[in-house]
């Protein structure tokens, strides 16, 4: 009987390990291509790449992270234990390890302490720039007959200025770019307002203002985009934000800062005694302006043009430094292990060249002498032992056999000088020296006559 094919089967498909990770990445990069995850920061590094790589955790799980060099110097703050933070990113695959990571893109601190943090880093690091150098501070145009301000249409603080300015000087051109001075896209509407003057050429001196409030009121003008607008604006700006006891970033970066926003109005605008000294000075500020103008412009043309190939190249250039940390990682496992193994063959070589000792060796026999030796003093101690017991009795029996036992009885031993017994008186000269052996000594007597 004939088997037929059963073609209603699924067809198997075989994926390698590399396609099927990539198909995972693919489909993670569609899913999550720009998402904020809220989390405490959790294992933080930096690399000698230049990456920071770091967990983000909750009480429920956590996710691997890595933010690329490129990116880092970017971040508002670097990333630090334990602080909590907002992250946004993209989820992606690192195929080496088959594992999935967020590659953040923006850092976001969350509370004051980390505002705090956050402020401080941040200060730290345009200091070192030289942003708040001030040898690059450029002093107000003698006459700026163009001011814009960037600030929140709304408010008695724009109100206050335009009294001023107005009062000052009549006639005075100015411009607002409204803006938010507070809250989400806030820092965007202030870095384009700064960026609107900047690219117009109209503005001789531009106001960056803002009322009091508490730190995370300010916090839009601690950014550090906001920092780099005025930094490179190429009109003097002047920070009036807050009250005269805040100070923010852009305080600090400013050609000058005004303790309030009135007070910034009264510094940029001269008293109408003083306009005709400085006059002469107001051609050359023009001109100077329009050139950083155009100079701005080309390099932004510039930039747009290879803005996307910069950005595909910066992904596989971080992908490549992510693979080295990873080799070197895997390198110093692999180091400590082979040091550890040639520290245990040592250490047997040194044990089996101690136990071909010749001072080894010695001791040992030594102690081998030293046992066979109290060993002998035993046997020796024993035999004596057992000879002494043998021997009492016959002491004994030849005691009592002894002739001192018979001179205690009060019997005497005669003898001549020369050790002869006398045991008889015939043996006895008259006057011959003799000696008589008696149980307490000896008496040296001579002989009488005989009778």
């Amino acid at each position: 009987m004939q088997q037929l094919p059963l073609d209603w089967l699924p067809q198997r498909r075989t994926y390698t390990v590399g396609e099927l990770t990539a198909e995972i990445r693919a489909l993670l990069n569609d899913a999550y291509q720009d998402i904020w995850v809220s989390g405490e920061i959790s294992g933080a590094k930096q690399a000698s790449s230049g990456h920071f790589y770091f967990s983000l955790k909750d009480q429920e799980a956590k996710i691997d992270c890595v933010v690329y060099r490129g990116t880092a110097r970017f971040l508002k703050f670097k990333p630090r234990d334990g602080v909590a933070v907002l992250a946004r990113g993209r989820v992606d695959v690192y195929d080496q390890r088959g594992q999935y990571q967020l590659i953040v893109e923006v850092l976001e601190p969350r509370g004051f302490g980390a505002l705090q943090l956050a402020f401080e880093q941040l200060k730290k690091k345009l200091a070192e720039e030289g942003l708040f150098d001030a040898a690059r501070k450029r002093p107000l145009p003698p006459l700026p007959a163009r001011i814009g301000i960037v600030t929140s249409p709304q408010g008695a603080v724009i109100q206050d200025m335009l009294n001023i300015l107005l009062r000052r000087f009549p006639g005075i051109h100015i411009r607002l770019y409204p803006a938010l001075v507070q809250g989400e896209g806030s820092v965007e509407q202030i870095v384009r307002g700064i960026q609107h003057f900047s690219k117009s050429a109209w503005a001789q001196a531009v106001i960056v203002a803002r009322g009091g409030g508490s730190l995370e009121d300010l916090w839009s003008f601690n950014d550090e985009s906001v920092a780099r607008a005025i930094a490179g604006c190429p009109v003097p700006v002047i920070s009036a934000v807050g009250h005269e006891t805040d100070f923010t970033i852009a305080d600090f970066v400013a050609d000058l800062r005004a303790p309030t926003p009135s007070a910034a109005a009264e510094l940029v605008v001269p008293t109408r005694e003083s306009l005709e000294d400085r006059i002469g000075g107001c051609e050359r500020k023009l001109l100077q302006g329009a050139r950083l103008t155009l100079a701005y412009r080309l390099r932004r043309l510039h930039q747009q043009g290879i803005e996307k190939a910069s950005t595909l190249m910066h992904r596989r250039i971080g992908r490549s430094l992510q693979r080295v940390d990873d080799a070197e990682y895997r390198l110093r496992v692999r180091s400590r292990e082979e040091i550890e193994g040639r520290r245990r063959a040592l250490a047997g070589l040194q044990n089996r060249l101690l136990s071909c000792d010749v001072r080894v060796k010695f001791q040992q026999a030594h102690r081998r002498l030293d046992a066979a030796g109290a060993a002998l003093a035993r046997c020796v101690q024993s035999r004596l032992t057992a000879s002494k017991s043998a021997f009492a009795p016959l002491e004994a029996h030849l005691t009592q056999l002894s002739p001192l036992r018979v001179l205690e009885r009060g019997y005497a031993i005669v003898q001549k000088t020369s050790g002869e017994l006398v045991k008889s008186p015939r043996m006895v000269k008259p006057g011959e020296p003799l000696a008589v052996r008696l149980a307490g000594g000896t008496l040296d007597v001579l002989a009488a006559k005989r009778k």
